[in-house]
């Protein structure tokens, strides 16, 4: 088990896995007060949460399937990247993508944030690359099934 050091400075509990096999954990908004998301209107969600990340991890900041689902509200930038050096509060991008306003509560579940490893790359430069059986097929160029 990874352990990330964390600053709640919200009114609401940690982000915590609900269920055992859970890859995200739900983040909530910390609000002094509702706000209101016209359709296809976008805001900047606070959560009261600092944390520092380990070298080689990122939190990957996601939509949460039900309000995609039923509300059309969605992570803009999805998914938000939040690098380990970064030590500002966690604010998650909303866009409403329904034709009616959603109203953001103080606590509400707002994203979902998976903790991630990664890898940083070293270019190297070539004149040519190795030959696939895909080659530079892209954008659908399998045709439907």
């Amino acid at each position: 088990m990874l352990t990330v050091q964390i600053i709640n400075k919200s009114r609401h509990p940690l982000p915590a896995y609900a269920t055992g096999l859970s890859a995200g954990m739900d983040i909530r908004a910390n609000l002094p007060e509702p706000i209101r998301l016209e359709p296809l209107q976008r805001c900047l969600v606070p959560t009261g949460l600092y944390m520092a990340l380990p070298a080689g991890f990122e939190a990957q900041i996601r939509p949460r399937s039900g309000l995609a689902l039923k509300k059309g509200i969605t992570v803009l930038n999805s998914p938000g990247t939040i690098d380990a050096d970064y030590r500002g509060e966690v604010c998650i991008i909303l866009v409403n993508l329904s034709a009616e306003p959603f109203v953001v509560e103080d606590g509400e579940r707002i994203a979902q944030m998976v903790i991630a490893r990664h890898e940083q790359a070293a270019w190297e430069e070539v004149e040519v690359l190795d030959e696939t059986e895909r080659g530079a097929g892209g954008f659908g160029h399998t045709g439907k099934k």
